[in-house]
């Protein structure tokens, strides 16, 4: 992890900034099907961070949401997706039955992203041989089996 314990970062037009403070809760890569159309590639590099480290310092009032689940099933989800409403450029998804703000690895600036592990492997479409553990789902701290997957 990089030595500075302050960052910022911002959509694809700058519109919307955001800072962090301290250390990332988690960082790693999901190969689900939902972050990978999210992301538009093949794999998603995440930070997981606690809600009173993030902030958003300008622009609140372009940032769109969507929340997959509440749309199509009619319920709360775990994952509300926010973006620019002026680019379309991504800004972080809320996690609110995790307690966690997943802020994209690429839009922290001057951050050293160290993953420690891949979620939802067995939804990969691009298979990385890192030597890093490779959950089929979740880490059960994270309401998962647990259950790991050979590379």
């Amino acid at each position: 992890m990089s030595l500075s314990q302050d960052y910022k970062g911002s959509c694809f037009c700058g519109a919307v900034e955001f800072s962090l403070r301290g250390a990332p809760a988690a960082m790693a890569y999901c190969h689900c099907s939902s972050c990978r159309h999210w992301s538009a590639g093949p794999v998603n590099a995440f930070t997981l961070w606690q809600p009173e480290n993030f902030k958003i310092t300008k622009g609140a009032d372009y940032i769109g949401a969507y929340d997959k689940t509440a749309a199509t099933k009619n319920e709360a989800g775990m994952s509300n997706r926010q973006w620019c409403k002026t680019c379309g450029g991504h800004v972080y998804i809320d996690h609110p039955s995790m307690g966690v703000v997943d802020v994209p690895a690429v839009l922290i600036e001057g951050f050293k992203f160290e993953p420690g592990f891949h979620v939802h492997y067995q939804e990969t479409v691009h298979p990385m041989k890192d030597g890093l553990p490779k959950f089929k789902d979740l880490p059960e701290g994270a309401g998962g089996s647990g259950q790991e997957l050979a590379e």
